[in-house]
């Protein structure tokens, strides 16, 4: 009776002891903690690890879309009319971006490395073929009568050439040209005079098969959330294209990577040579990707938002007080001082006059947000959909008589849309991942649920415990009758 007893009071302190045990795991986050301690470890760009092999050779399909605006009302444009554009799309394309000419340097705390971009057409995958004809605007003439705005001379030299070869503010030319690069016969024109000047053009001529220079990147060895940070890009550690120190700043990764251990209250920097600056994106929800749950981070309209609303803008007004409005960057600087103007597609949380200047715009948060989701424990990308529009901006220019009664307008001339989604090999991987994180966090649930379990026995078995019925003597009547 005695050792049943010693049993059951051992239980007793046992479960008391588990639930004690599994409450400070569960407050200290023991294991948490360990599992990001091993990741922050293991995600370092270096030779033999995953990471490394994803960064240099990534393994999800990205795929590049291009929605074009056809201008179906040029003659009312001229006369002073909003444009009305009707979109035309998706045209497909598959691309490659290895990581090429990798070199490790600073005894592996950087790696030095060129993207490699490649863009191979897919049919099945777009609304029509390369050569469908698209009416857009002429953005090399636009460029020369800017260039050459208060040189009466060459004015008139190149208005004479225009009239004569029919040439004018707006042009028709395949989706292939538009993208990848035409002869233009103006540009051809004036090469005589500047020899240096390149008379062929295209909104991403001479991006295919080729790189946007050399970046070095910090590899994560000594500080995790260094991990594919940009330290330097063409030798260069800021730009010079805008107004003030803080805007020239390169900050966060290339945006295809992230740090491990990523946190909802985080902001993830990210340097974009097409946009000429460095974005930040913030959490907004958490997601789920091929079972897999992620945080999905979104540029705020902040990042583009004019200087009254974000005061730190005020650095990308070029020349120095010419701000245009929240929504939209003109990027000309840094563009070979084409008039090029960046924003979302259909003027996405952009200021409203821009949507009402161009008939056809439906700005739409679903279709044309930049959305990133990523796996918080790892900061592997699960799904990205980066969307940028390509805007001209169109004017009067009174020595160009070509240029009519044009009104002042951000043609939105096409946007695009970079996605990739997490392929299936990797997302096992990552689906394993999750499944051990979720024994590994819960072990001190498991050990609270078991203390509980042991204490409801202990409780059953001493309810169960008779008392004794005692002696003979002890059961006789006090009182007899």
């Amino acid at each position: 009776m005695l050792l049943k007893s010693c049993c059951i009071y051992s239980l007793g302190v046992f479960s008391v002891l588990l639930l004690v045990a599994g409450i400070c795991l569960e407050v200290s986050k023991v294991f948490p903690h360990f599992l990001q301690s091993m990741t922050k470890q293991e995600v370092v760009l270096r030779n033999g690890t995953e990471a490394f092999e994803a960064w240099e050779e990534p393994p999800a399909p990205i795929y590049m879309q291009f929605y074009f605006f056809n201008l179906t009302n040029p003659l009312e444009v001229m006369d002073g009319e909003r444009p009305a554009v009707v979109e035309k799309g998706p045209y497909t394309y598959r691309e490659y971006r290895p990581m090429e000419q990798v070199n490790f340097q600073d005894n592996g705390t950087k790696v030095a490395a060129v993207n490699t971009k490649t863009y191979i057409f897919e049919r099945n995958m777009s609304r029509g073929p390369e050569s469908d004809l698209i009416r857009t605007a002429n953005v090399p003439a636009m460029t020369v009568m800017k260039m050459f705005e208060y040189d009466p001379i060459l004015a008139s030299f190149i208005n004479a050439y225009m009239r004569s070869t029919g040439e004018g503010l707006f042009t028709t030319r395949t989706v292939g040209e538009l993208l990848w690069g035409y002869e233009d016969g103006l540009l051809k024109a004036l090469k005589k005079l500047k020899p240096d000047l390149d008379d062929f053009f295209g909104l991403f001529y001479k991006n295919n098969a080729s790189n946007d220079g050399e970046y070095i990147f910090f590899t994560g060895q000594q500080n995790y959330k260094d991990f594919a940070r940009v330290d330097t890009w063409n030798t260069k550690s800021s730009l010079n294209w805008w107004t003030s120190d803080q805007c020239n700043m390169i900050n966060g990764t290339n945006g295809a990577f992230f740090h491990p251990v990523i946190t909802t209250n985080e902001t993830l920097s990210i340097f974009s040579s097409d946009l000429c600056r460095s974005i930040y994106a913030l959490y907004e929800e958490d997601v789920t990707v091929k079972a897999i749950p992620g945080y999905r981070f979104i540029p705020p309209s902040e990042v583009f938002a004019n200087r009254t609303l974000n005061p730190a803008n005020a650095g990308f007004c070029v020349p120095a007080g010419n701000c245009l409005g929240s929504g939209v960057l003109n990027v000309s600087a840094c563009k070979q001082g084409a008039p090029i103007i960046m924003s979302s597609p259909h003027f996405y949380e952009a200021d409203e006059k821009f949507v009402k200047d161009v008939f056809g715009m439906r700005p739409d948060k679903l279709m044309h947000q930049t959305a990133i989701d990523i796996h918080p424990l790892t900061g592997i990308v699960l799904q990205l959909a980066n969307r940028i529009q390509i805007n001209a901006y169109v004017e009067k220019i009174p020595t160009f008589s070509i240029t009519g009664n044009v009104r002042t307008v951000i043609f939105p001339m096409l946007y695009l849309n970079e996605s990739v989604v997490i392929d299936d090999a990797s997302a096992k991987k990552l689906q394993t991942i999750v499944v051990k994180q979720n024994v590994v966090e819960n072990i001190p649930f498991m050990l609270i649920g078991l203390a509980i379990l042991m204490g409801g026995a202990f409780m059953l078995l001493m309810c169960r415990q008779k008392v004794p019925e005692g002696t003979s003597a002890e059961r006789t009547p006090l009182l007899s009758s």
